[in-house]
């Protein structure tokens, strides 16, 4: 019979750390749910599994996709239904894992076709961004898509060039696009009751304090080092590897703009935010998911079973 078990929570909950843990009692298959896990460029500063981690149990797209590259939820879903259809063909289970809820999203509720976009269109819209600033963008999303430039920030540059970019390579809004949903890969599979969906949960100060820690073991082990390597590939801001959590600031630092103390602050803000948020996504988004309060897992290792 067909299963698969789905791990959300936010940054530093100890995610991966449960994966393997259950991809061991399953003989499952880690499939990364992570929308900065996926780029190769970053391994440290991203928390991929490390190397060690890996050879734990199959894990499969970390680490899959070269960081100039736009890399979309459709583009994720179609990949993790092939990671999720060989663990069953190799009698194992899946065991999807990470904090991009939106990512789940698309295989619970089902996603928008929107046609791949133009290469040209998609560098010639990125160039915009940087040259222009997202606000001139979204005054041109607020004529062509009015719907989706009410529901995004001036300053949500990826989002906004995502939907200028299907607009001029379609001819047709990414809102009109959205309406045409088809159903979720696993959508069925979950309402038989065979997918056990989770979401980790700690409490604010403690979450807090784990992605402070977190980000000094990441310097200590080397991300400083990534982010300078990826700065020298000279690649678009407006790239999501270029956004991601600590990689502005160290960039601010390596350019010499800011101290190392400064981004390093920096960072750890940025992340606590990022992992407040989160925490509300999934509260709001994945009220029907069982929680599991990660400070006494072994304990609540039952409402994981399937």
């Amino acid at each position: 019979m067909k299963q698969a078990i789905l791990i959300a929570g936010p940054t530093a909950s100890g995610k991966s750390a449960l994966s393997i843990k259950l991809a061991k009692q399953y003989d499952g298959v880690v499939i990364n749910a992570d929308s900065m896990q996926v780029y190769r460029d970053l391994r440290i500063i991203t928390a991929r599994p490390s190397v060690e981690e890996e050879m734990m149990a199959p894990h499969k797209l970390y680490g899959v996709v070269d960081g100039a590259q736009a890399f979309s939820a459709m583009d994720w879903a179609k990949l993790a239904m092939n990671a999720v259809d060989e663990a069953w063909q190799d009698n194992r289970t899946p065991i999807l894992v990470g904090g991009t809820g939106m990512y789940f999203r698309t295989l619970l509720d089902g996603m928008a076709h929107i046609p791949d976009v133009d290469p040209e269109i998609r560098t010639q819209v990125r160039a915009e961004a940087v040259e222009f600033g997202s606000a001139k963008l979204h005054a041109e999303l607020m004529i062509c898509d009015p719907m989706t430039a009410e529901r995004l920030a001036q300053g949500d540059s990826q989002r906004i060039s995502r939907a200028i970019e299907v607009y001029r390579s379609s001819g047709k809004p990414i809102s009109e696009w959205q309406k045409e949903t088809q159903a979720g890969p696993l959508q069925a599979l979950d309402q038989s009751g065979n997918v056990k969906k989770v979401v980790l949960e700690w409490p604010r100060e403690e979450l807090y304090r784990r992605c402070d820690l977190r980000f000094d073991l990441m310097l200590e082990e080397g991300a400083l080092e990534e982010v300078e390597a990826l700065l020298s590939r000279n690649l678009s801001p407006v790239l999501p590897l270029m956004k991601s959590l600590g990689v502005p600031s160290l960039m601010k630092y390596l350019s010499g703009n800011i101290s190392l103390d400064e981004a390093r602050e920096e960072s750890k803000t940025q992340t606590r935010r990022f992992a407040k948020r989160q925490m509300t996504w999934f509260r709001n988004q994945f009220n029907a998911w069982e929680r599991i309060d990660a400070q006494y897992l072994e304990s609540q290792m039952a409402k994981i079973f399937i």
